[in-house]
This record gives structure tokens, C-alpha cells and sequence, in this order.
């Protein structure tokens, strides 16, 4: 088994990872609030830690993933308040778009996909427990968890005293003892969506479920937890606190989850995405004209843990490469699997999800292929194959790849394979300027064609 390392948010550095486990790993991360169409940033981590999983359950025999949904929170009211609508028609239409939307990236559904609202009863009685260990306090009808009562608070985002502060200000209001306190329980009106309470009809804080959730599902400790690295201060920073000072050990943050794992922002044309500028992109536009794994493939060319700046230069390199693999699939179609003993070119992989270094091994091998094509051809396709499982892409048939979209073209799929059939016939009977002649009509309707030894397989020309 080769061993796997892991950037660690809590320590700042990359370490050896020790499943607590080795028979079950347990892995949770932090997935969307569910009142608008998932955009590439949400896709993002979504296809990081799809790729984690899948690399895990290539090392150890069990890995169990949770990834919530939250359907309770300001945002959602608020869009059912515009659409006037109930929330539940919000929260379900949305995230049945964003489970589609991460399936055409052949993201896999998560073994545990725990809603909010499923879990109140946790958080009430994870919140009453806090309060019961004078780490929280009921004041106006809010309950809040008292920061400075967890002398750890601050150690994974690395964040000091008034850093804190000024990350928490925004949540500062008169009944807190504290200005970084936050709220775990808030009061609601008859016209917002409540649940009774110890301290009266309200609803849960959104740093509360994650802790009650991943609890729930996963028990405490757990090895791997992750999201956005905008969730690590003030989200993430807040579960730990509220998690050992309940039920885990407060003097050892490791005691919620042993290691924190979080990728980097995506940017548009070098540019943040906001709606004021006008450049959130949203999945679904994206896969009306790219295949869900090109976008996927493009979300991987940078490291998790970078930035990734999304241009047509991303998406082009990502949809040159997936052709230049399936076109060396369909060639090796008649080859058989065999065993890869070779583990050394997947060592990227094991390395932080270091996905640019495997792209780099993957382009060897296809160099590899163009020099000397009739060598090891069942090793090759064996390799493409695990690439493809290791990386969730090459999971269509290599000639349907090379026929979709025909929306775009001026000849019906009929029409293509005629002409196909009729150049390989002047091919056969040595008629050269017959077949170069049907060649240039197809590249002419937008058609490129391609010749192998399993035989001709076409594209759209890009």
C-alpha cells in the first residue's frame, strides 16, 4: 500500500495520514445551501473530494463520505420570501439540481447526504449540553456559544484575538458577552420556519448542524474533514469549538476530526466571481456546451489547495487532452485488462491530491503510446482505465465520446458514417483523391475524422 499525505489546515503542513481506521475511513465535508444553481465553485469542491474518495477507497477496503445539505438558512427564506413560495419548494428543487448538475461531472452521490432540518433534535440537545457546561449562554431568545471560553479557539484558521473579532463583527449585537461569541440558536417569527425549543420557537445557527451531523453520522473523532477554504474561519473554526467542548475532548481539537483539508478558490478571467461583476458561472450553462468531464477534468488541472483561475485556455487544455485519451482507447478497444503492478506513475495522486503531477505521468504515457504504439497496449489501456476510475472521467464508451452534439453540425449521424463507409471503400480500391475528397466534404461540415488500427472514429472539429 502506498502511503498518502495529506496538507493538514489544523498542523499547516503536509503529513503522513494515519487513518484512525485502517478498515473504515470516515470522511465529512461541508456541501451547499441549497437556493440557487450550483456555480464552479461549488462544483469545485465537490469534484476535490469526489477525487479523495476515490483515491481512498483505491488505498483501504471501506470509506464512508458525508456531505450535507443545508436547507435551513437566511438565504433560503429569503428566496422563498422573492418567489413566494414555501422553502421546501426551494430546498428540494435545488438540490435535485445540484445532485444532476455534480452527476454530468460524474461527481458520485454521497454514501450519506444528511439534510438540516432532519437533524434538529441533534443540535438542540448539542446546544443544551453546551449550555449545561457553561460554554453557551441564552440571552433575547438566542443562544450563543462563548469563545472565550475554549482556550483552542482560533487554532485551525490561525486566526488571533482581533482577528476574530473582526472576522465575527458582523454577527455583533448587544445581548453577547463577547463580540466573537456566535449564535447557535435564534428566535423566529410566525412567518419564518421554526421549531419549539427549550428557549422558544426558533431555528438552528448554521455552524450548529455541521457538528450535529457529522456526529451523527460518522461518531466522533473522524479522519478527514473538508470544504472551502472560505469555510475555515469563522464555519469550520466554530464546529470545533462546539464539538469538544460537547463531546469530544476540549484539549485536543484532533479529538472532532484528526486532519482539515481545504481547496482554494476559483477566479474568472483572474477575476473574483460576484454578481455585481456579472461572472458567477453556473454548471448548468457550462455542461449545454462542454462535456461534464471536461469541466471536471479543467476543475483538476490545478492543485486543490491553489487557486484556479477559469479561462477558455483551462477548458481547452481539458477537452484536448480527454480526446487524445479516448482516441487511444477506442484504438486499444480489443485489448484485454491485465493487472497493473506498477504503482509509481499514481504516486502523485497519493501525494495531496497532487492532480497536475498525475496530468503530467498521463501525458508521458500517451507520449509513450505515439512512440511506440504496439508495445504493452494491455498495459496501457489497463492504466487508462484506473486513471479513469482514479480521476472520475474516461467513463463513457470511446466512440460515443467522438459522436455527440450533433446539434452543431450539417449532417445527421447517418449521413457521417455513410461518407465514413464510402472513404474506407476508396481507401480499399486505392482511390486516394476519392477518399481525400470525402475527408475534406466532412471537414467542411464541421467533421474531422480520425484513422486507427481498430478503425475510424469522428468529432466535431474544435
Amino acid at each position: 500500500m502506498q502511503p498518502i499525505k495529506i496538507f493538514n489546515t489544523l498542523s499547516g503542513k503536509k503529513q503522513d495520514f494515519h487513518p484512525l481506521d485502517s478498515g473504515h475511513i470516515k470522511i465529512y465535508a461541508c456541501g451547499p445551501t441549497v437556493y440557487n444553481y450550483a456555480h464552479i465553485g461549488n462544483a469545485r469542491m465537490a469534484v476535490v473530494f469526489d477525487t479523495l474518495v476515490r483515491v481512498l477507497r483505491f488505498q483501504y477496503p471501506k470509506v464512508t463520505y458525508v456531505s450535507n445539505i443545508t436547507d435551513i438558512d437566511d438565504k433560503i427564506i429569503d428566496a422563498a420570501n422573492e418567489q413566494k413560495v414555501p422553502i421546501k419548494e426551494i430546498t428540494e428543487k435545488y438540490t435535485n439540481i445540484y445532485n444532476t448538475d455534480m452527476a454530468a461531472l460524474c461527481v458520485n452521490i454521497p454514501d450519506i447526504q444528511p439534510k438540516a432540518t432532519q437533524y434538529i433534535p441533534e443540535m438542540i440537545s448539542l446546544i443544551k449540553d453546551l449550555i449545561a457546561k457553561d460554554h453557551a449562554y441564552e440571552k433575547e431568545g438566542h443562544v450563543l456559544f462563548h469563545v472565550p471560553s475554549y482556550e483552542n479557539y482560533g487554532k485551525l484558521s490561525n486566526r488571533n484575538r482581533d482577528e476574530q473579532i473582526a472576522g465575527s463583527r458582523i454577527e455583533v449585537a448587544p445581548f453577547k458577552k463577547d463580540p466573537a461569541d456566535f449564535v447557535l440558536w435564534k428566535p423566529s417569527s410566525d412567518a419564518q420556519p421554526g421549531w419549539d425549543s427549550p428557549w422558544g420557537f426558533g431555528r438552528p445557527g448554521w455552524h450548529t448542524e455541521c457538528s450535529a451531523m457529522s456526529e451523527k453520522t460518522l461518531g466522533l473523532p473522524f479522519d478527514i474533514h473538508g470544504g472551502g477554504r472560505d469555510l475555515t474561519f469563522p464555519h469550520h473554526e466554530n464546529e470545533i469549538a462546539q464539538s469538544c467542548c460537547s463531546s469530544a475532548d476540549i484539549n485536543s481539537p484532533n479529538s472532532y476530526a484528526n486532519y482539515w483539508m481545504h481547496n482554494g478558490f476559483v477566479t474568472v478571467n483572474g477575476e473574483k466571481m460576484s454578481k455585481s461583476l456579472g461572472n458567477i458561472i453556473l454548471v448548468r450553462d457550462l455542461s449545454n456546451n462542454y462535456h461534464g468531464e471536461v469541466i471536471r477534468l479543467a476543475l483538476m488541472s490545478s492543485h486543490y489547495r491553489q487557486g484556479l483561475d477559469w479561462n477558455e485556455k483551462v477548458i481547452h487544455q481539458a477537452k484536448k487532452l480527454l480526446d487524445k485519451l479516448y482516441t487511444i482507447l477506442f484504438d486499444l478497444k480489443s485489448e484485454d485488462l491485465v493487472e497493473i503492478k506498477d504503482r509509481e506513475w499514481v504516486k502523485p495522486l497519493m501525494d495531496d491530491l497532487n492532480t497536475p503531477g498525475f496530468i503530467a505521468n498521463v501525458n508521458s504515457l500517451i507520449k509513450t503510446y505515439a512512440s511506440s504504439p504496439d508495445e504493452n497496449k494491455a498495459i496501457l489501456k489497463s492504466k487508462l482505465i484506473l486513471l479513469g476510475n482514479l480521476m472520475g472521467i474516461l467513463q463513457v464508451d470511446p466512440e460515443s465520446w467522438f459522436e455527440k452534439d450533433n446539434s452543431t453540425i450539417n449532417l445527421d449521424e447517418k449521413e457521417i458514417k455513410a461518407l465514413i463507409s464510402k472513404r474506407n471503400e476508396a481507401k480499399i480500391n486505392k482511390d486516394y483523391e476519392k477518399a481525400d475528397a470525402i475527408r475534406d466534404d466532412l471537414m467542411k461540415n464541421g467533421i474531422e475524422i480520425m484513422d486507427s488500427s481498430s478503425g475510424t472514429t469522428w468529432k466535431i472539429k474544435s
